[in-house]
């Protein structure tokens, strides 16, 4: 009876499939809707495979990071892998479900460095958690909450004075004092001094504008005179002063005016106020998010000092009773009867019931997958159907409660999950950043920005076969030049398998293609690089930031206008009419896909020199063209020979005679 008892703030198991693990939630409020059904307000929890893999790598390196702080004992490869299924992750993200599709009680505790991590694995329904995962920003994050126990948060107590030693230490680096007990002033004289101090208090707030407006009644002035604020300001002018009242009253009315001292409680505004409690609805006693997401222009001590003054006021008890009342009006706890049903993935023996098939029965000589029994008295079918996998009756209670098998198989990606690098030709980059010295917590996180994962594209055999027997309808060099235009691949098979009985029987003859090696390669592509002209030194020539939305062609190189429509009339490039049946650019109906500026490279600008715009008047249009649908191919130019320069005549002084000149 008390085990299917459920109150607000337990663990528990919801079942929300009949063939996946069970949800991990813990149970917030417990209400009552209008058809008489309960529903359970729950905080989520997820598990390893619920969130990515970069994820499950900065999960990994932190747990490594955790077994070197925490010096755990040395455990084997299937306790590892078992750990990893009683690891959660904490969210922020409420959701509800039916009270009815509860399954159970489990217990989940914050780990800290005095767990035992193998302690987990013996208990039943036992799990852990140490990081805040964000379903929205698919982050991993420490959680606030932990709790500081270990050897490196005790304090170091020094050793006990002996008796008659005298301490050395300079107590003004140890402490500061604020009030001295045994002063020259006597108790009325210092009660005196506190009136006054709020006197001037009160007279101080009468003279300020922004003060006034807030406590325009002299009732409100002098309570808010009255604070602590004031009687910390006074008792601290007066240790200043020397207890000296004389002195200390010239401190509390300068020249300039009385001093002002007001607290959080005064400074923050009505509209502040209210988003407090706002946020204090939605996060609890949780500073850093309340302040973060609510308040961004407070500082955490203004907000934490904000609060305790908070719960002094009549609007604090307001709420509480209002929350109480609430409270008692909702439901406390459910009781939940223990589910009967059969579960639709049991393997039942033909004219047997579910539950009573044994190994004997359907699939004989099958075993299970994660434990290779043989022998059970129920059988659930388990992976994708195809495969006809399955699982004993232990295991499968182990694979919904605890989301994962006893053993690592292929089907769970345990090819993957392997550590021995010998077996594998490469690494993931996610793998690599995790594994990297020189990589902190926080670069990790960042490194984590982009969450794709990548794929590969392997083709069938039938894809393969109807590239070559359905040539003239699937077009590939068409195809090629055209890659977002989409193809309809199940037309071009059905076509394939009514021409693969009638293609020819002779195999395809495979033309060898003898391939350079890479050392002649590099050699020819570092021939061919071109080489890098030294700018001439002067002004900087400045870059077109509207560059990119100008369309790039050989009339923009040479800076005339696009042909492209002349007088209404559709025109290429070369200034001749498109011949009917072809469609210009504006007239194309397929829509080529935007480029995810996630997936895009880094924009590169290049800047034309004075001597390359000095070259290009040297070419001609079609030289121009020729260049830029070769741009591998260097451009030679022409330059014309500059004019011979005349000999300089030389008259002589003495005759009056012509002089020829021969060239």
């Amino acid at each position: 009876m008390a085990a299917n008892m459920y109150r607000v703030g337990d663990y528990v198991y919801f079942e929300n499939s009949s063939s996946n693990p069970y949800l991990i939630r813990r149970i917030e409020e417990l209400n009552k809707t209008a058809n008489g059904n309960v529903e359970a307000k729950v905080v989520c929890l997820f598990r390893r495979r619920d969130i990515s893999g970069n994820l499950n790598t900065l999960a990994d390196s932190n747990a490594r990071d955790f077994e070197e702080e925490s010096k755990q004992p040395s455990i084997s490869e299937q306790q590892k892998h078992q750990l990893k299924h009683r690891e959660l992750f904490l969210s922020r993200q409420f959701e509800s479900l039916p009270a009815t599709h509860i399954r159970g009680k489990c217990n989940v505790t914050l780990l800290n460095e005095t767990d035992v991590l193998v302690s987990y694995l013996e208990k039943e329904d036992c799990f852990f958690y140490s990081l805040v995962f964000d379903p929205v920003q698919k982050t991993l994050l420490a959680d606030q909450g932990e709790i500081r126990v270990g050897s490196k948060y005790q304090a170091e107590i020094p050793d006990k004075l002996a008796e008659g030693e005298s301490d050395n230490r300079v107590q003004e680096k140890l402490e500061t004092k604020v009030w001295d007990p045994d002063n020259q002033l006597k108790d009325p004289q210092i009660d005196q001094f506190l009136v006054v101090a709020r006197a001037v208090g009160t007279f101080a707030r009468a003279l300020d504008c922004s003060s006034s407006i807030r406590q325009p009644s002299l009732h409100m002035s002098a309570a808010a005179a009255s604070r602590d604020i004031t009687l910390f300001h006074a008792m601290d002018t007066l240790q200043k002063n020397g207890y000296d009242l004389a002195r200390a009253m010239s401190t509390l009315v300068p020249q300039g005016g009385p001093v002002l001292c007001r607290d959080e409680m005064e400074e923050w505004s009505a509209s502040e106020a209210m988003l407090f409690e706002e946020a204090l609805e939605k996060y609890g006693k949780d500073f850093n998010d309340i302040r973060q997401d609510f308040l961004p222009w407070k500082s955490l001590a203004s907000v934490v000092q904000f609060y305790y003054m908070w719960k002094t006021t009549d609007r604090y008890i307001q709420q509480k009773r209002l929350k109480a009342a609430e409270a008692d009006s909702k439901l406390k706890q459910v009781y939940i009867p223990t589910y009967t049903k059969p579960n639709p993935n049991q393997i039942m023996a033909p004219g047997n019931k579910p539950g009573m098939n044994g190994a004997a029965g359907f699939q004989k000589g099958l075993s299970c997958e994660s434990c290779h029994t043989i022998q059970s008295p129920q059988w659930y079918s388990w992976g994708p159907p195809a495969m006809q996998c399955r699982l004993c009756a232990s295991c499968w209670i182990y694979w919904k409660k605890y989301g994962g098998l006893k053993t690592p198989t292929q089907l769970e990606g345990a090819a993957r999950a392997s550590t021995d690098t010998a077996t594998r030709p490469h690494m993931t980059r996610q793998e690599v950043q995790g594994m990297s010295p020189f990589t902190s917590s926080a670069g990790r996180a960042k490194l984590l920005a982009k969450n794709r994962q990548t794929f590969i594209l392997q083709t069938t055999k039938l894809t393969r076969i109807a590239r070559r027997v359905c040539q003239d309808i699937l077009q590939p060099r068409r195809a090629a030049r055209r890659p977002y235009a989409s193809i309809n691949a199940n037309a071009v098979k059905a076509e394939c398998m009514i021409r693969l009985p009638k293609a020819s029987k002779a195999p395809v003859k495979n033309r060898p293609v003898a391939r350079p090696s890479l050392v002649t390669i590099v050699k020819e592509l570092a021939v061919q690089a071109p080489l890098k002209l030294k700018a001439p030194r002067g002004a900087p020539t400045p870059i077109n930031r509207n560059q990119a939305n100008q369309p790039r062609g050989p009339s923009n190189l040479l800076g005339k206008r696009p042909y492209d429509n002349v007088a209404g009339l559709p025109f290429s490039t070369n200034g001749r009419p498109f011949p009917s049946g072809m469609r210009t650019t504006s007239q194309s109906v397929i829509k080529r896909q935007k480029v995810n500026p996630g997936d895009a490279p880094n924009p590169v600008v290049f800047v034309a020199t004075k001597d390359t715009r000095a070259l290009r008047k040297h070419l001609s249009q079609a030289e121009m063209r020729r260049a830029a649908r070769k741009p591998h191919l260097p451009v030679r130019v022409k330059l014309p020979l500059p004019p011979r320069p005349l000999p300089t005549p030389i008259l002589p002084s003495s005759t009056s005679e012509p002089i020829v000149l021969e060239d």
